[in-house]
Formats: C-alpha cells, structure tokens, sequence
C-alpha cells in the first residue's frame, strides 16, 4: 500500500508518511466512507447517550457507564482505536479523569487469527518452510494481542523460541484508521481551547510513528538488542536473544522466556521469590532506563514484565520504545527532587524546560495552583507519594493553566503508572518514593556529568544560600538505597569542590559556614587560602570524611578550627 509500505529502488519502506497514506485514501473514497460511518455510528449513540444523561441529570449516576461504554467502543473497532484508548489513558490534557481509569484496563487481547495464514506469513516472510526454520513450533498461538500472535517453537540447533506474527493486512486497517483521525484531528481543532487543540495534527502524527514502529519487527528486533546492551553485565535483568536470521518486518524469533507473570503473587511466592526485591528490581531498572539511558520501555504491562526462577526481571515486547536526551534526563531528575522538596517555583520552571509549558507562559500565578494540587497529592510526608495519585490530581490542572503533555512523557507517565501498578499487585503498602528517591538523590550526589552537578548546585543553593537540610535529606535518603556508599560519594564531592569547576559551590559553602557563627571570617579566610593553595588536601579530605560518616554540618563547623591551626602549624 502506498505510504504505509512503499517501495524505493527494491527497499521495503514501512514507516508512517502521512502524506502518502492521504494521497492514496483521496483516490479511494468509498474505503474511506464506509470506516467513517462505521466510527461514527458508535461514537454518535455514545454521544447521543452522553447527550441524554444531560438531559435527565442521569450525568454523575451514569459517568462509570459512559467510560465502560468507550472502553467497549474503542475495543470493537479494532487495534488503532484499542492503542489510541491506551493513549489517552495518560493524556489527562486530553482526556476527563471520569475516564481515565476505565481507558486504562483497555488489553490488547483478541482472538487468534487462522494458524494456517500464520503459518503462511512465516514462509513468505522468512523465504523457507515452517519445518526448515523450526524443528517444533506450537499448533496453535500461546498469545494473541492486538497487532499479533505467538507461537512456542524449538530451533534445529536446540534453542526453544518465541515467534511472533503480525496480523495480516494490519498496515493498511492502521493507515486508513490514522488517516481518519488525522482528518478529524485537523476538523476538530479549532473548537477546542488552546491547550487541549494545539498541534491536534501532530499528536495523530506521533502516534502514527510509534504505532508504525510497533508494527516494524526489524525495528522491536534492533530495539531489543540495543535495551540488552544497555544492561549488559547486570545480574538482575533478562533481556531474550533476537535470531535475525529467522526475524523480518512480521515475523520475529526471539529467545523464549521461562518466568512468571509478575502480577501473579501466589505463583511467585510458591517459587520462592521475594516479591520486595522483584518490586525494587523493576522500579531501579525503569529509572536507569529513564534517567541514565535515556531508552525506555514504555509499555510495561504483565504480559511484558516476568519473573525468571533464578529471581531475574525479565522484559520482551520492544515494540514500543522512546529516547530521551541528555538534557532531558538531568530536568527529568531535578523535577523529582523538587517536587520531592516541595519547591514548586523551580518545578515549573522544570515543567517549562520539559515542554509542559511554553517559554513565554507566565508561571507566577501557576506556582500556587501546583502547590495546591501537588501539595495534596504528596500528601502529609514523602512516603504518602505516589504516581497514579499525582496524575489524578495533575489532570485538574490542565483545563485551568496552558499545561500539555508531550508525546515522550506521555509514554513515560504510561511507564511510571503500569509498573507502580505491578507493585501493588506484589505489595498493596509499596510506595515507588522508597526505592525511586534513594536512586534519584544517589544520582544527583554521585553526579557523573557536568550537567548532572550543575543540577545538583540548582537543588542545594536557593535564593543565594545553601539548603543545608536539603543536603542531609539527600544523603539520609540515599543511604537508605543497600547500593550506596556514602564514602565514595563523599570523595566525589570533595574532589569537585576543589577543582576549578567547584570555586562557586566553594563560595557558597564557606559562606553557608559562616552563618551563625558556626565559623568566624578570619577561619574563614585561613581555610580559602588553605584550599587555594592545595595544602594538605588530604587532611581536608579526612576530615570531611569522617564528619560525613555522621551526616551533621555541625561537627564538620565545630572541628573546622582546629583542624585549620593543626594545617597552618603543618
């Protein structure tokens, strides 16, 4: 079909080109025609009942059978419609909350298609005979979802596999389905308030991308290969091999994998695995996928997550994946500890950097309505945090102020969201702060970057003075992390002071020193020049060290000067 799988010069092309799908469904009204009155009659009784619930003030009593009512709607029309409600289900910019919850439970599972076109698709695609590429392969498909099926299947060298197979003709019910949208994208637009029309056009486009990319299994094949090298070396994580040999735009071979599903707590608990551990296994390697990476998965749900015997976290399904840049990830991991912190002038300005607000919007008369709504979400203490809790509450926000949500973040709020929701399932008293803090704030203090350090400074020094507590509470709660060491951390720390790069931080911190005379000027003086100079940085050292071991500002003020005479005497 033209646009949706274009060929140049003999290369298949089989990503989303709008212009070309718009130029081959102008040519085929009648195609166009018949979905349009299939899509509109369901959503026109829908309306027409949302119409009438208005009509006998039946709206508040008849609000869960409405979002039942869509949730069923978007399933029968097929898989654009059931990726589209997944969408929308974290886009609260674009959807009421009502809603949200029912668009969440919305699974890609619908029944099988004929074995025999399966089978079919493998030879066509791979160029040999089911019995020439698998020495066993299941009778029928052990999974079935929206964009395909999988079979069980053995190699002839031995290695058990997973093949997936795309539904047949998936490509041309996708394009015609997004050039529906698209139209009435660009239709419906101009009605719509500011925030919740802008770039209406481009959200169908980016969904068109990402759902062309799911349906590209050379492209989930080269994803899969690339989260693997990610977590190379890491003992905790399962990625399954990839057989290229045997994989092609709609066939994929890859390793089969042997776990549990990781919403199933009594299978879990009779293998002899920790459900705590697989929870903080699963939140730590989604952060380093968000925050170190920059390439996350961003569909997590149970049927992509497993727990292998051995206690490993397992992830397939790599079709729908998304990068962030580098800058990305540093604003990404200054807007938890502000918001952590509850310092909600920084956090729109994060929220600004990040593209949920536009640079000339007026953030002033923002701050207090996030304070508001985020401070309720937080709750009394940071324990009480929890991400479905502040998308609810963040979704008041959107018809109020200028906010939109990115494509990106709405993967990733999708991310955040299905993998809290695991957790649950494992431990209903799971908080994500108690795994996701420690890991934020043993970022920020190891600060491997010169952006990430310069993030860092912006947390600990507000309004031209050193927050203290805010210091300590990093380095509390990062210690609570088993993985960290605060020593090596601390040596980090003081070799950045220092350095050239650390001679404002040294400003602040000698000035923070002085602050009820915790130092007097001229000790003050005596330990600039003493660093100036490089004397004796090792004693400096020692003792930073040791006052660290306890985490109190105050001893580290208290043996300042004696340690400054004990240098000058040296």
């Amino acid at each position: 079909m033209v646009g949706a799988n274009r060929k140049i010069e003999g290369k298949q092309f089989v990503g989303y080109n709008q212009k070309a799908i718009a130029k081959y469904y102008r040519s085929r009204p009648w195609l166009v025609l018949w979905r349009a009155v299939s899509v509109a009659w369901l959503f026109g009784n829908f309306i027409f009942h949302l119409l009438l619930d208005k009509w006998t003030n039946q709206v508040e009593t008849n609000q869960p059978k409405r979002a039942t009512e869509l949730r069923k709607i978007l399933t029968n029309l097929g898989p654009t419609f059931i990726k589209v409600g997944q969408a929308l289900s974290t886009r609260p910019d674009l959807i009421r909350k009502d809603f949200l919850a029912e668009l969440i439970k919305l699974q890609d599972q619908l029944p099988p298609f004929d074995n025999q076109t399966a089978f079919n698709i493998i030879e066509a695609q791979l160029g040999r005979t089911v019995n020439e590429v698998y020495r066993e392969i299941s009778p029928n498909p052990v999974a079935a979802a929206s964009l395909g099926q999988v079979y069980r299947g053995v190699l002839h060298t031995g290695e058990e596999v997973a093949v997936k197979v795309q539904r047949p003709n998936l490509r041309p019910v996708i394009s015609l389905d997004l050039y529906l949208m698209r139209w009435g994208a660009a239709w419906l637009a101009p009605w719509l308030p500011l925030n919740l029309g802008h770039d209406l056009t481009l959200i169908v486009d980016e969904f068109g991308c990402k759902i062309f990319e799911e349906i590209d299994y050379l492209n989930e094949a080269k994803n899969a290969e690339k989260f693997a090298a990610n977590f190379a070396g890491d003992p905790e994580v399962k990625v399954p091999c990839i057989y290229n040999q045997y994989t092609n735009t709609c066939v994929l071979t890859l390793e089969w994998i042997n776990g549990l599903k990781l919403n199933d707590l009594d299978k879990i608990k009779a293998a002899g695995l920790n459900a705590d551990t697989l929870i903080r296994i699963g939140v730590t390697s989604g952060l380093r996928q968000l925050l170190e990476h920059g390439f996350f998965h961003a569909d997590p749900h149970p049927g992509n997550l497993f727990a292998t015997p051995d206690g490993r976290m397992a992830y397939i399904d790599f079709g729908m994946m998304d990068q962030l840049n580098e800058k990305t990830k540093e604003t990404l991991t200054s807007a938890v500890v502000q918001l952590i912190n509850r310092d909600y002038q920084e956090l729109a300005n994060d929220f600004v950097q990040l593209g949920f607000l536009t640079g000339d919007t007026d953030i002033r008369p923002i701050i207090p309505a996030l304070e508001k709504v985020l401070g309720k979400a937080m709750g009394e203490s940071v324990a009480d945090f929890n991400f479905k809790t502040i998308t609810d509450e963040f979704s008041e926000l959107m018809y109020e102020y200028p906010f939109r949500v990115p494509s990106k973040f709405a993967l990733i709020i999708r991310s955040l969201i299905t993998q809290e929701g695991l957790a649950l399932s494992l431990n209903r008293n799971f908080k994500i702060v108690e795994v996701s803090y420690p890991y934020v704030s043993r970022r920020l203090l190891t600060g491997e970057s010169p952006q990430l350090r310069r993030r860092l400074l912006d947390v600990l020094i507000k309004n031209g003075k050193f927050q203290w507590k805010r210091l300590e509470n990093m380095i509390v709660i990062a210690r609570s992390d088993a993985g960290f060491d605060i020593l090596p951390t601390a040596q980090l720390g003081l070799q950045y002071i220092l350095s050239e790069e650390g001679q404002y931080l040294r400003n602040q911190l000698l000035l923070a020193l002085t602050e009820d005379d915790r130092l007097h000027t001229d000790e003050v003086q005596r330990l600039w020049s003493l660093i100036e100079d490089d004397i004796q940085p090792r004693k400096i050292f020692d003792l930073a060290l040791s006052a660290v071991r306890d985490i109190s500002v105050e001893r580290v003020a208290a043996m300042m000067p004696t340690t400054i005479a004990s240098l000058n005497n040296e």
